[in-house]
C-alpha cells in the first residue's frame, strides 16, 4: 500500500508537469511548495492506513490468543497419577477404574502420551487406549572360589528380551500380552483379558483370564524388571507351584486404600502338556499397610496356594540357583524325587520403608505329598534384605499391589541429572535336608543399582554362597564368590 501511494504521488507530479494547461513552466519555488505538499498528503494517508490495520490487528488479538491456546491446552498429555510419587505411572492394563474412567470422559483430542520410555495411544474419544511393551535385560555372571573347577565358570545371557503390548477399551475392559525371546526361545508369558470395577467408593476390583503371573510372595509378585538384585530370593524361586510362575486360568483381585488381596485358580503354562488333564493350582496372596504416611509405611502379608498335580507332572526333583541365574552348577538340589501327588506351599511377608531406607523379611514353606505311603517332603526358606537410595528418591513400592515398581527418578542422566543409586543387601536360606538326599545352602550379597532414569538400570551384585550338596556332581560342603551385573531397559 505504501508503494503504491508513491508510485501515485509520482505519477501526480509527471501529470501536472506535462499539462498543457499550464501555460508557463512553474518555477522552482512553486515546484518545490507542491512537490512538499504532495509528501504532506502521502504521510496523513500513511497515518490513517497504520491507524486502520492496528485497530484490525487489536480487534482480531483476542480470537488468535483463544485459539493458540485451545490448542495448546489439546496438545497437552493426559497425565496419569501413579498409584505412588515414587513409582512410574502405570499402563493401561493396570490402572484402576476411577483413572480409566478419568481417561474415556475426557477425551480433548489427545491421541498419544509419552510415558516411560515408550508412548500410549489414546483415540481422540478416549475410549481406545494401547500401549506397546519392551523389556531387554542383558547379564554377565563370573564365579570364582569353588573347589569345583565347573562351578568358576564366566558366562552371559539374556535374563529377559520382550516384546508385548497392552491396553483398554472404556474404563472397564483391558488385555496385555508379552512374549519373551531370551534363551533362543520364544516364550509366552503374560497373556490375559480382564474386567475392572468399583464395589464401593473405597474398594474396586478386576477379573483376569488368560496366562497369569503368580501373585505369590514379594519378591515373587515383583517383575523381573523391577527387583532390587539380579535374581529373586529363595523364597519366590524355591517355594512354588510345580508349573513355575505362570498358568492358564483366572485371578480376581479387590483393592482398597492399604491393603489388596488375589485368588486364582489355573492349571498348567500355556505350553504344558495336552494329553492328560493338567495339574490344577488354587492359590491367593493378601497384604495390608497399617501404617502408611508420605516417607514411610509397614507392609504385612501372607500368600499360599495348593496344586494337585497332573499324571504328568508327578517328578518333584529341584534344583535351585543361589549364586545368580546364569551360573547353572552353582546349586542347592533336592537329589531325584519321583511320585509327587500334589504340594500345599505358604508364606509370610514383614517389611516397609521410612525415607530412603527399606527393608523385607520372607519366609516360606512347601509341603509335597508322595505316593506309595511315603512322608511328606518339606522344603523350607527364608530371606531379609535391605536398601537404601542416596540420591533421595523413596524406595519403588507399590501401595495397590505391595510390590516393587520402577522407582520415579528424581534427576535422570539423560536430563544431565546423576540419576538414582541405591545400595543392596540380602541373605537367603535354603533346606531341603528333610531328603535323605536333599540339600542346603545360604547366600550372602551385596550390590549396587544405578537408574539412569526411570527405565534404564545398571545392577551390580556381589555374592557369598555355600552349598551342602548330597547328590549330583558337586556334592559336599563348597562356596565360592559370584559377581555378576546388568543392563536393563524396560519400556
Amino acid at each position: 500500500m505504501n508503494a503504491f501511494l508513491l508510485r501515485g504521488g509520482c505519477a501526480a507530479l509527471a501529470l501536472i508537469a506535462a499539462t498543457p494547461a499550464l501555460a508557463q513552466t512553474p518555477s522552482a519555488d512553486e515546484l518545490a511548495a507542491l512537490v512538499k505538499a504532495q509528501a504532506a498528503e502521502i504521510a496523513a494517508l500513511k497515518a490513517r492506513l497504520d491507524k486502520i490495520e492496528g485497530q484490525a490487528v487489536a480487534q482480531n488479538a483476542a480470537p488468535v490468543a483463544a485459539q493458540q491456546m485451545a490448542q495448546q491446552q489439546a496438545s497437552q498429555p493426559l497425565v496419569v497419577t501413579p498409584f505412588a510419587p515414587q513409582i512410574v505411572p502405570p499402563g493401561p492394563a493396570d490402572i484402576d477404574v476411577a483413572q480409566a474412567r478419568a481417561v474415556a470422559a475426557n477425551p480433548s483430542g489427545v491421541t498419544t502420551e509419552w510415558g516411560a520410555g515408550l508412548p500410549v495411544f489414546r483415540s481422540a474419544d478416549g475410549v481406545f487406549t494401547y500401549k506397546p511393551r519392551g523389556r531387554i535385560l542383558v547379564d554377565v555372571s563370573s564365579t570364582m572360589g569353588s573347589d569345583y573347577a565347573g562351578r568358576n565358570t564366566t558366562t552371559t545371557g539374556m535374563r529377559a528380551l520382550r516384546l508385548g503390548l497392552e491396553g483398554g477399551v472404556g474404563p472397564h475392559f483391558f488385555y496385555q500380552f508379552e512374549t519373551d525371546f531370551s534363551e533362543n526361545e520364544v516364550d509366552i508369558v503374560t497373556a490375559f483379558m480382564g474386567w475392572r470395577n468399583r464395589l464401593s467408593s473405597k474398594v474396586d476390583y478386576d477379573v483376569r483370564v488368560g496366562h497369569l503371573f503368580n501373585d505369590r510372595a514379594f519378591e515373587g509378585s515383583t517383575g523381573s524388571d523391577s527387583t532390587p538384585f539380579l535374581e529373586r530370593g529363595v523364597v519366590s524361586t524355591a517355594i512354588i507351584p510345580q508349573r513355575g510362575f505362570y498358568g492358564i486360568g483366572l485371578m480376581g483381585r479387590m483393592f482398597g486404600s492399604n491393603w489388596h488381596a488375589s485368588v486364582s485358580v489355573t492349571g498348567d503354562r500355556v505350553d504344558g502338556e495336552q494329553t492328560t488333564n493338567d495339574s490344577r493350582t488354587a492359590a491367593f496372596r493378601a497384604h495390608w499397610n497399617p501404617i502408611k504416611t508420605d516417607k514411610s509405611l509397614l507392609h504385612v502379608g501372607a500368600w499360599g496356594f495348593d496344586e494337585a498335580l497332573s499324571s504328568a507332572a508327578t517328578t518333584l526333583t529341584r534344583s535351585t540357583v543361589i549364586g545368580g541365574r546364569f551360573n547353572g552348577a552353582v546349586r542347592v538340589s533336592t537329589g531325584e524325587l519321583l511320585g509327587g501327588k500334589s504340594t500345599t506351599g505358604y508364606g509370610v511377608e514383614l517389611g516397609g520403608y521410612t525415607g530412603g531406607l527399606w527393608v523385607m523379611g520372607e519366609a516360606g514353606r512347601r509341603v509335597a505329598r508322595l505316593t506309595g505311603g511315603r512322608p511328606d517332603f518339606e522344603s523350607k526358606a527364608w530371606s531379609v534384605s535391605t536398601g537404601y537410595f542416596l540420591t533421595g528418591e523413596l524406595p519403588p513400592y507399590n501401595p495397590r499391589l505391595g510390590s516393587f515398581g520402577q522407582p520415579n527418578v528424581l534427576d535422570p542422566v539423560l536430563n544431565g541429572g546423576s540419576g538414582a543409586i541405591e545400595l543392596t543387601a540380602r541373605y537367603e536360606n535354603l533346606d531341603y535336608t528333610d531328603l535323605v538326599l536333599g540339600g542346603d545352602g545360604w547366600a550372602a550379597t551385596l550390590g549396587v543399582n544405578w537408574y539412569l532414569n526411570s527405565f534404564t538400570r545398571i545392577q551390580v551384585n556381589g555374592i557369598h554362597w555355600r552349598t551342602n550338596n548330597r547328590a549330583g556332581s558337586y556334592t559336599g560342603s563348597d562356596d565360592g564368590q559370584t559377581v555378576s551385573a546388568r543392563v536393563g531397559v524396560t519400556f
